[in-house]
């Protein structure tokens, strides 16, 4: 189950990377693009501190 999630999350900030680099160039997809890749990678940082805290 542990290791089930942390796959997923990381094909999840994968996939969510790969689409933001394909976003327009301009200046809202440029936003777009910074937020959508910081929230993504967040998901498995924050989950592989909180299996960390346990």
């Amino acid at each position: 189950m542990k290791t089930d999630l942390i796959n997923r999350s990381n094909v999840f900030a994968h996939k969510c990377v790969k689409l933001a680099i394909n976003l327009p160039k301009n200046k809202l997809g440029s936003h777009i693009e910074g937020q959508l890749i910081r929230c993504s990678t967040s998901v498995a940082a924050n989950y592989r501190a909180a299996c960390l805290g346990q």
